[in-house]
């Protein structure tokens, strides 16, 4: 498609507008994590390193970054083995119900989060009767990073298809050999990609935590909204959030370079 020269002033204007929309405030918050003065006042009058010392020897939000550490890894770990195998016998079999099921798999994500969290928290509580932990939160956040996992995997095999597969069963490899020495390796860039998505995902959510954390139970997302509204914490809190951001960004742009290269690939 061939632009004229004004249509391409005015798609780089729009895309400078949107991104300047999006990221602006996120600029702010970085600069506000060395601004002097704690009332957080615009423009800086002044840049230190004070917010960062105490964000480091906060306890509180030590704890609570330990916290989301826990829960993503294990909920991570749970959506890789879950989303893979659900995403293989969505991919790899027919059976009656077959879109149902991957219906069903893909909502999670779809639903809003505060519908998620009333609707686990009534299962846990009501239906359940449990008490809420960090194990309720585990998994909640399991529920909406086997979506990630599942599409990433269920990605690559659609693209990669199955003629290799048969293959190594025509010449003998039995289902878990077939898996160790071709599946698995036709795998690892689209799981790693996925893993690193849930990992994000699990770090950084709110809404879900909230309704599945019991009163002990404080997640990093959960530790900034408590203290946001504290005069005396407002720089800490700005510190914390420029380190989520950077949490956040790297496995997202990890998991993009990794889906890049395996598109790649010949």
């Amino acid at each position: 498609m061939i632009l004229s020269r004004r249509v391409r002033w005015a798609l780089g204007a729009l895309t400078v507008l949107v991104l300047a929309f999006l990221y602006l405030p996120l600029l702010v918050v970085v600069v506000n994590s060395f601004n002097a003065n704690q009332a957080m006042t615009w423009p800086p009058s002044g840049f230190t390193l004070e917010w960062w010392e105490r964000a480091a020897n906060s306890e509180g939000a030590r704890d609570a970054v330990w916290t989301s550490v826990q829960i993503a890894l294990v909920a991570t770990a749970i959506a890789l083995l879950l989303g893979t195998m659900l995403s293989l016998a969505l991919q790899r079999y027919r059976f009656f119900g077959r879109s149902t099921v991957n219906l069903l798999v893909i909502l999670p994500i779809a639903l809003p989060g505060i519908i998620t969290g009333i609707a686990l928290n009534n299962a846990f509580t009501g239906i359940l009767d449990l008490r809420l932990t960090v194990g309720t939160v585990i998994i909640a956040h399991a529920t909406f990073c086997i979506v990630t996992v599942f599409n990433n995997v269920q990605a690559r095999l659609r693209r990669v298809g199955g003629s290799l597969e048969e293959a190594s069963a025509d010449l003998g490899a039995g289902m878990w050999t077939t898996f160790r020495l071709v599946t698995f390796p036709q795998l690892r860039s689209a799981l790693l990609a996925g893993g690193l998505l849930a990992f994000a995902l699990s770090f950084d959510e709110i809404i879900v935590t909230t309704f599945t954390a019991g009163a002990g139970v404080t997640t990093l997302p959960i530790w900034i909204f408590n203290n946001m509204f504290r005069p005396n914490q407002a720089p800490v809190v700005n510190v914390v959030a420029v380190v989520l951001i950077i949490v956040s960004i790297v496995p997202i742009w990890l998991a993009q370079r990794l889906s890049g290269d395996a598109e790649g690939r010949p």
